[in-house]
């Protein structure tokens, strides 16, 4: 008998067990420095993270999902988009926890890119317990693993040494230390006592002091060493990481012996993710640049189910391109392909349906309604908009689409989002808006007028008989009786209605701006 066909998730879901055995509770996890805006290339990290934890509650297993925030790193680089940056220079060094939110709103810089992301994550079904690790190290919670390392000082050397081409000098140690006067990072060590006592000099400020582990907010242990033993102490059971970390010698490499050799723990079952492009919209993803697509970008252009839908549909080791292009209705319209599936209302193969009612299953933030919900194609949604000029009440009312609840919202959601995406990304040969009643009328030949008046004709008596297709069949045979090519038959009406030579398939067009509002732009031939 054939397996029956699995999503990725439930297959790392069953790795995870079988790696890990039977557990009251599997620990997952995933993290990101707040150095700037969170963007989509991270959110990858924590969606993939989400789809596993689904996978695995559907097992019946019991899940605790962390998300660290790695708010004690240093403040290396001023980015690119914030105000003033010349104000920010003089935290350089420093914990980006302690630099200053510019704006004014939250405690710090580092709290305001949490907070962005915080609000988010809920509106896509994602719910982590977050740990920030400026509070971890500051109330001493790690000094028995920064002690560890210590003790194994040499040992950590060999193994990050391995796959360095400049080794680390003897007097390295796997720690930092900031400056409890200057705050820094700029010191050095001068002496360990073997125990929990340290001392420093800072080569900013001149301070020198001893601490002790179990008592100093200013010990913080390098990322390599810093991540296994986070491994260990929160017995993480899985994580992924990036191509670049799962590099041949890269941090998941030298973590995976560090965690065993140093912490004697296993380390978690992982998988490697690939990189996320960006179509459509002109930046690079790059927090530390400024110049990001972040998940509030992603979800003004697509609804929350559809966001997930694209990273549940793909492998996670798959690059792909988030579209903001023409390619953002045909990605509307394999959802609502999927949502059919899934409510057995379009027929598949019974492979083809078994994965795609998965995915669809894992692309909603809660449970899917017991029914198809009411589907608005995107692009018919896009010439409706464009007609009422945005107004999504009107387009709503000319739809008969009444009432409140979810569902309403939900295609509040996709009208909101269509909107953006017309006013900001959509080519300019797919906007339109209808000429102003009484405008000007364009020139015309006296075939031209007579092919409108035909028309015309045919709208004021005979419009609400047609469908598209006889409606369409009916504008051909009027280019034939006025002796005109079709094709400049509907440059000529395109002109007449939008003021361009190209828009939305005509007949559909005609029938959706309804008798009233063609006539009233036809009269004037």
């Amino acid at each position: 008998m054939k397996k029956p066909v699995q999503h990725w998730a439930d297959t790392y879901a069953e790795k995870i067990i079988r790696e890990k055995g039977e557990k009251d509770i599997y620990t997952c996890a995933s993290g990101v420095t707040p150095s700037g805006t969170v963007h989509i290339g991270n959110f990858r990290e924590i969606i993939s993270v989400d789809l596993v934890v689904r996978a695995l509650r559907t097992l019946g297993k019991r899940v605790r999902f962390i998300y660290s925030w790695d708010d004690y790193d240093v403040f290396r680089k001023v980015p690119a988009n914030m105000p003033n940056p010349q104000e920010l220079e003089q935290y350089l060094r420093k914990p980006i926890t302690l630099t200053p939110d510019l704006l004014g709103k939250e405690d710090s810089y580092a709290r305001k890119n949490e907070v962005e992301i915080e609000k988010l994550l809920p509106m896509v079904g994602i719910d982590p317990e977050y740990i920030y690790q400026a509070e971890q190290y500051r109330k001493s919670l790690y000094a028995e693993g920064i002690r560890t390392a210590l003790l194994n000082r040499e040992l950590i050397r060999n193994i990050l040494n391995e796959h360095r081409t400049a080794p680390l000098p003897e007097e390295w140690w796997p720690l930092s230390v900031f400056c409890e006067n200057c705050k820094r990072d700029t010191t050095r060590i001068l002496d360990w006592d073997g125990d929990y006592a340290l001392t420093y000099a800072c080569d900013s400020c001149s301070h020198k002091e001893k601490v002790e582990l179990h008592h100093t907010p200013a010990v913080k242990l390098f990322w390599r060493v810093d991540w296994p033993m986070r491994w260990a102490y929160e017995g993480v059971d899985f994580e992924p990481a990036g191509k670049d970390h799962h590099s041949e010698g890269g941090s998941f490499d030298t973590a995976r012996r560090i965690v065993r050799e140093v912490y004697n723990h296993e380390a978690p079952t992982t998988f490697q993710y690939d990189f996320i492009g960006i179509k459509g919209r002109g930046g690079k993803i790059s927090s530390s640049a400024g110049e990001v697509v972040s998940l509030k970008d992603v979800l003004e252009i697509y609804q929350p189910e559809i966001v997930r839908y694209m990273f549940a549909g793909t492998r996670p080791n798959s690059e792909f391109s988030i579209s903001f292009d023409l390619e953002v209705i045909k990605i509307y319209e394999d959802y609502d392909r999927c949502e059919r599936i899934y409510y057995g209302t379009e027929a598949v193969s019974e492979k083809r349906a078994a994965k795609e009612m998965r995915i669809y299953e894992l692309s909603q933030v809660a449970e899917p309604a017991k029914e198809l919900p009411t589907q608005l194609p995107f692009r018919h949604l896009c010439n409706l908009l464009q007609i009422k000029s945005g107004n999504i009440e009107q387009v709503f009312q000319s739809l008969n689409l009444e009432g409140s609840g979810e569902e309403l919202k939900r295609l509040t959601c996709r009208a909101r989002c269509a909107w953006n995406w017309i006013t900001r990304f959509a080519p300019e040969d797919f906007r339109f808006s209808l000429i102003e009643e009484g405008s000007a009328p364009v020139e015309v030949s006296d075939v031209e007028r007579k092919a409108l008046r035909l028309l015309r004709m045919e709208i004021n008596t005979r419009l609400q008989e047609h469908n598209e297709k006889s409606l369409a069949e009916a504008i051909y045979s009027i280019a034939e009786e006025s002796a005109m090519e079709a094709k400049e038959l509907f440059k000529l009406v395109y002109r007449v209605l939008i003021g361009k030579e190209k828009g939305p398939r005509l007949a559909g067009f005609l029938l959706t701006i309804g008798r009233e509002s063609a006539l009233k732009r036809l009269e004037a031939y």
